[in-house]
Parts: structure tokens; C-alpha cells; sequence
């Protein structure tokens, strides 16, 4: 009979008068892939943050392996057999694998020589044990996304953490890259290792995990063995109502040539060469989807697109609208043209969160005349708007009129650029960057549901995204971008065949882009 490797009794935890968590009871047993879902704000970070010793609990109590522990900090954590993997990796981009690995755990002195090539040996054996293929003198700043990730591994298991915690490990891996990553987690398992895998991912809770914890509004509302859930189940528990997991998608009726790019290259400020010969075209009424690992060239690709390009970057090729040269244009005279664009990171560069709502709702269509009054803005049309924007798009405000966007969540906040630039007057192509990241599985069935209207309506769109299923599910036509070219692109019939059978298919696509 399996032991619990952690137990949670009552926990709580509090921030000023805000219960993140909420009389949580939870036993993850050893030897175990135990998910946990939920909603974002649901209250999974702040769950994994406590057994992990960067928060303590307001009250309750946390066991590990049968014993009380109050954690003050990770080293606590870390000295009782705990590691954690976060979803940003915590690495240093100019150190080598081993140096990275030992960094905080040298285990010498002032006077003992630092033994990198005793440690360099040991990590060989571990990532030979678990299948984590790596040269353990390359430096960081040369490897792949997976490849970091593995490190990130490597670090736990040479600390020998028995309980390992992933924080949406699979987010910006390639499908083949996925699928090594849970042998790997399927080999700690069979060790006798615990995983708790926090992912929002339901496909791949299905396919690794023995148990599954959902979570709603800071409470564990259920927690069952895997085998006897289905993913609607899953979405159905944290959403609390039914779940459209996969937007309708009739036929589309592309038209004529909105975007076209051609022969387009790209080299960046320090002479490196991240797009190279990029061809595509985005006709009115499709999704154009481009998929890839990213760090492929697609964040170049949009700083073209919207007028973005840093000085000193090398741009060469052509990139039309509707025949006119977009390149050297500044992001207002593209919008101009008919482009919106929603950007890969909303907080950084298409909402200021501060800012009430309406105020967001009308950046960058503050000069729109149905939005002024003599010299300044008409407040009452610019609230007008902006309530029936959170009818339309379901922008959940809570109790206040017009509060500031941080109180939103990362969904709703996502929502409102989006109906900022669907609605946008003129509009004839839509870019979206990442258009569901970081957002709820809620929120994704609406944004999903907004972008095929906007494509019914004739309006060319470019998709880039880093997750296949929702490239699949949208995408009139596939791209495959790969060190900055389109390496294979799939057409309407084969993406259409591929929908069908839709692992092999990521499979398929995963063969071009890595």
C-alpha cells in the first residue's frame, strides 16, 4: 500500500483579506503522477508555492513522507527531498549544464577546489538513468527550450528531490519533446519518485497522470483516479458548466491576397540571421496558422508586422498589404491600414493593467471621432462603448463599474484586447500572437468562438501559436516555421483529414518543426 509522499490538512492561505487557498485537505501518495488542474486564479500556484517553502500557510498543517514540516524556504524544502521545476526555467544563460546544476549545492569549502569533473560524472549517470540526453558542458545560452527543461531536471534529481514539482512543463515543448519528457517522468515513477504536475494541458493529464486533483476558487473540489474521468469531466469540474472543448469550424471561403510575404529576412543587432527566405500568404476570409517552437523567428516576424523593428536589425524581402509595402511603416500608420494585432505579451505591450478598463478598451483608437468631445474624450460614449464590449465579449468585471485591468483576470484581460481589435473599424487583417496564453479553459471556447466569427466575416488572419491543438483546430492552412523559414506548409484538405485523428497529426507537424 502506497504511502503519502505529502499531505495537506486544512490548508489555508491568505493575502490581506483574499483567500488563495481554502481549508485544502490533499494526499498525493508516493510513487504517484498526480495532476492538479484548474482555472487560472484557481489556486494552484499558491498551493504548490507552500509545499515548496516560498509561502507558509496561513493555517492548516503540510506532512511530507509522515512528518509535520513548516517550511520557511525552498533550502527546507529542498533538504527534505523536494524540488520544483518552474514554468519560466532558472537558469544562467552564460554558464555550462554541470556549472548550472551544482550552482547553490558545490558541496566544498573556501579551501577545497570546486570538483566540477566528480559532478560532471555524476550527472552523466543520471541523465543516462532517466533518458535526459545532454552535453553537460554545453552552455545554456546554446541549447533548445526541451534541452533547458532537462537541466532543469537534472538539478532536482542531483539533489536527489524524491518529490518532483513541474509547473506546466509542456508549455513552449515540441510534440516530440513532450513525448520524451514524460518517459522521462514515467522512469522517476517507476523509481518510486512522486511528480505533481500542475498543467492545463487535459489531453495530457489523461495520458501521464494515475490521479487528479481539480481546483476552483481556491478550493480542491474533487479529486479522482484518472483512469475514470474523460477530459469533459475535467472541464466540466473546473469550469463548473459545460465545456465546448473544440470551437466549430465550418468551411471557409478564402478570397483574394491580403498579406503577402515573400523571400523575407531578418538579421538582428549582434549579426544573427533569425529569419531566412520566409514565404507566405494570408488570404481574406482564413486562418493562416504558423506553427513552431518558438524562438524560430516568429517574434522577429511580428516586430515587421507591426512596425516594431529595433534599430540596427536588417530587414530584407518583401512584405505586402493588399499590395502596398507595409516594411518601415510605424505601428499607427499599419493600423491605419486595416491591421490589428495582439501581441505574444499582452502586459507588456497591449495594456497598461493600472489603467481602468474603457481606458484600455480605446488605446490606440483614442483619435476615433465617436470617442471625442471638443478637446478632450467624451466620457459617456467612451463607457457606452466599453459596456457594450463586456456584454459582447463576456469581460468579467466583478462588482465595480470600471475597475482597473489588473483586477481582471488573465483571461478576461486577454478579452479585452481582443474585442479592442476585432472591433476596430476598417479592419482587414487580424494578427494574432499566442492568443490563448495564460488564459482559462473558459475563456478560451469564447476567444476561439470570436476569432472564427471574425474569419466568417472575410477577414484575413495570421495565427501564430505555440500550441498545436489550437493551430489545428483554427488554421485554414498550416505553416511550419523552422529557423526562420516555412519548412512544410499543409493545406485546407490535409488539415481537415488531420482533425480527425489529431495526435498523429501533431505528430506529423512535429516532424517539421524541430
Amino acid at each position: 500500500m502506497n504511502t503519502a509522499a505529502v499531505s495537506l490538512s486544512e490548508v489555508s492561505r491568505k493575502f490581506g483579506e483574499f483567500w488563495a487557498n481554502r481549508e485544502i485537505s490533499l494526499e498525493i501518495r508516493s510513487g504517484s503522477i498526480h495532476a492538479i488542474v484548474g482555472e487560472n486564479g484557481a489556486g494552484k500556484s499558491t498551493l504548490t508555492r507552500m509545499i515548496y517553502g516560498l509561502l507558509p500557510p496561513t493555517s492548516g498543517s503540510i506532512s511530507v513522507r509522515g512528518q509535520l514540516v513548516r517550511f520557511t524556504s525552498p533550502r527546507q524544502a529542498i533538504a527534505a527531498g523536494i524540488g520544483m521545476v518552474h514554468q519560466h526555467f532558472m537558469l544562467i544563460p552564460d554558464l555550462t549544464v554541470t556549472e548550472n546544476i551544482i550552482l547553490g549545492d558545490e558541496r566544498g569549502s573556501l579551501f577545497t577546489p570546486l570538483k566540477k569533473k566528480e559532478a560532471a560524472r555524476k550527472i552523466q549517470s543520471i541523465a543516462e538513468t532517466h533518458g535526459l540526453d545532454i552535453d553537460h558542458d554545453a552552455v545554456i545560452s546554446d541549447l533548445s527550450v526541451g534541452e533547458e527543461q532537462r537541466v532543469e531536471i537534472l538539478k532536482l534529481l542531483y539533489r536527489e528531490a524524491n518529490i518532483l514539482i513541474l509547473d506546466e512543463p509542456t508549455a513552449v515543448l515540441t510534440p516530440s519533446e513532450t513525448s520524451q519528457l514524460f518517459t522521462t517522468l514515467t522512469s522517476l515513477r517507476n523509481e518510486g519518485k512522486t511528480v505533481i504536475l500542475i498543467t492545463h494541458k487535459l489531453d495530457e493529464v489523461l495520458s501521464i497522470s494515475d490521479t487528479v486533483s481539480v481546483m476552483r476558487r481556491g478550493r480542491v473540489i474533487a479529486t479522482k483516479p484518472t483512469a475514470t474521468v474523460t477530459k469533459s469531466d475535467l472541464a466540466r469540474l473546473m469550469v463548473g458548466r459545460n465545456i465546448l472543448l473544440r470551437v466549430e469550424n465550418p468551411p471557409e471561403n478564402p478570397g483574394k491576397t491580403v498579406l503577402k510575404v515573400v523571400h523575407t529576412g531578418f538579421t538582428d543587432r549582434k549579426g544573427r540571421k533569425k529569419l531566412n527566405d520566409l514565404s507566405f500568404a494570408v488570404r481574406a476570409g482564413e486562418i493562416y496558422g504558423i506553427a513552431g517552437v518558438e524562438g524560430n523567428g516568429q517574434s522577429e516576424l511580428l516586430s515587421i508586422l507591426w512596425g516594431m523593428v529595433e534599430p540596427g536589425c536588417l530587414v530584407s524581402g518583401s512584405i505586402t498589404m493588399n499590395d502596398h509595402p507595409l516594411k518601415n511603416m510605424n505601428p499607427a500608420e499599419i493600423a491605419a491600414t486595416g491591421v490589428s494585432h495582439i501581441p505574444e505579451d499582452r502586459l507588456r505591450h497591449a495594456v497598461i493593467k493600472d489603467f481602468p478598463v474603457s481606458e484600455n478598451m480605446i488605446f490606440g483608437r483614442h483619435r476615433e471621432k465617436r470617442f471625442l468631445r471638443l478637446a478632450g474624450f467624451n466620457a459617456k460614449a467612451v463607457r457606452a462603448y466599453t459596456n457594450s464590449m463586456i456584454d459582447r465579449y463576456d469581460i468579467r468585471c466583478g462588482t465595480e463599474s470600471d475597475p482597473p485591468l489588473s483586477g481582471l483576470s488573465g483571461g478576461n484581460q486577454q478579452k479585452t484586447v481582443l474585442a479592442r481589435e476585432i472591433e476596430r473599424p476598417g479592419l482587414r487583417l487580424l494578427i494574432l500572437a499566442q492568443p490563448t496564453r495564460g488564459v482559462d479553459i473558459g475563456a478560451i471556447e469564447m476567444i476561439h468562438k470570436k476569432i472564427i466569427e471574425t474569419r466568417d466575416k472575410g477577414i484575413a488572419i495570421l495565427l501564430i501559436s505555440a500550441e498545436l491543438d489550437e493551430i489545428i483546430s483554427l488554421s485554414s492552412r498550416i505553416g511550419c516555421i523552422y529557423k526562420g523559414s516555412i519548412r512544410h506548409e499543409f493545406s485546407t484538405v490535409e488539415i481537415r483529414r488531420g482533425r480527425t485523428c489529431e495526435q498523429d497529426f501533431e505528430k506529423e507537424i512535429g516532424m517539421f518543426i524541430t
